[in-house]
């Protein structure tokens, strides 16, 4: 309860409030830049949206340019422009979660549908990856590269809800989520984790020693140790005082968490000040708190990103990707 007291205390005591300086604009009627990604020459950042596209950002003058989709017969007539969760994007795709392999150049798309995706470094059409036959995918949701081994870690939020019925998932106590590894150079794919409460968020840390992974319904992190004695392992990283998103690792290591309110019907009293970034370092010590309340008000904000000393977040529900600063 120690890590919880110290958590709570720092997300009602002492957050400072995000600046905005600018909100990169989806293309209309598009929503959803649920996760951003940045390639190896710094380009992007690159989100998804809710039509089942991805989009890289160019510049103020551009705006986003269309870089890739992630279903394998995308019809563009039906697709383009469609609004989010439709009951199309099972077959137009739903790209959440982000990540670059920066030795070879591939973007990795977690898509709610088609579950673990790759596009080649010049964009364009997807390749699925990591699919087992005894596991077919219903709900993938985070993910992140290990940049010097390129294994790539992912969730699947539910196996038994797609992201269509997410308000209904919100209102449950599912546990069927689990935590995966997809080894690119054997093609093999991995679980390591079973029996998680909507696990959404993944980030593996800067030596590749620790996988943290979040659980929004369970207000926690949890740490699996992939090296080290402790390896095949996992344990309790940090309780939070509401829901955890995204997670995702900065140049120095540590790592910037989402947390939002209590969903669904009936909450809690919650702290009014989420949602809030939160970095954290290596141990779990809570670093820094950033208001983005004046920013998403009471919807939720899926990621905080640090990038070159800026912050970037995404909302699954807004039509914008917003920078601030830190």
């Amino acid at each position: 309860m120690a890590i919880f007291a110290l958590t709570l205390m720092f997300l009602l005591c002492s957050p400072s409030v995000a600046i905005l300086l600018s909100r990169l604009q989806l293309p209309s009627p598009l929503t959803g830049p649920e996760s951003l990604a940045f390639d190896r020459n710094g380009g992007g950042p690159y989100v998804g949206a809710s039509d089942g596209r991805i989009f890289k950002y160019v510049g103020p003058d551009e705006g986003f340019k269309e870089y890739a989709y992630t279903s394998p017969n995308r019809n563009n007539t039906t697709c383009d422009g469609l609004a989010d969760f439709s009951t199309l994007q099972a077959t137009c795709g739903r790209p959440l979660g982000l990540g670059f392999n920066h030795q070879t150049g591939e973007l990795y798309v977690a898509d709610a549908y088609f579950g673990l995706v790759k596009v080649g470094s010049n964009g364009g059409p997807p390749t699925q990856v990591g699919v087992t036959q005894d596991n077919p995918f219903h709900f993938v949701a985070g993910l992140d590269v290990d940049p010097d081994t390129g294994i790539v870690y992912f969730t699947e939020a539910s196996a038994n809800y797609q992201i269509k019925d997410i308000q209904t998932l919100l209102s449950s106590r599912d546990s069927s989520g689990s935590l995966f590894k997809y080894d690119p150079s054997t093609n093999q794919t991995t679980v390591l984790l079973r029996g998680l409460a909507l696990p959404s968020g993944v980030a593996v840390s800067r030596d590749g020693s620790f996988v943290l992974v979040s659980e929004f319904l369970a207000n926690r992190i949890q740490r699996f140790w992939v090296k080290g004695p402790r390896a095949n392992s996992s344990e309790l990283f940090l309780l939070l005082a509401g829901r955890p998103d995204n997670i995702k690792r900065n140049s120095l290591g540590q790592f910037w968490v989402a947390v939002n309110s209590y969903l669904g019907p009936s909450p809690p009293p919650r702290p009014s000040i989420l949602p809030v970034g939160v970095r954290v370092n290596e141990y779990g010590l809570v670093l820094q708190v950033v208001s983005l309340t004046e920013e998403y008000g009471t919807d939720a904000a899926s990621e905080v990103q640090e990038f070159n000393g800026t912050l970037y977040s995404g909302s699954l529900h807004a039509s914008y990707a917003s920078v601030f600063t830190p």
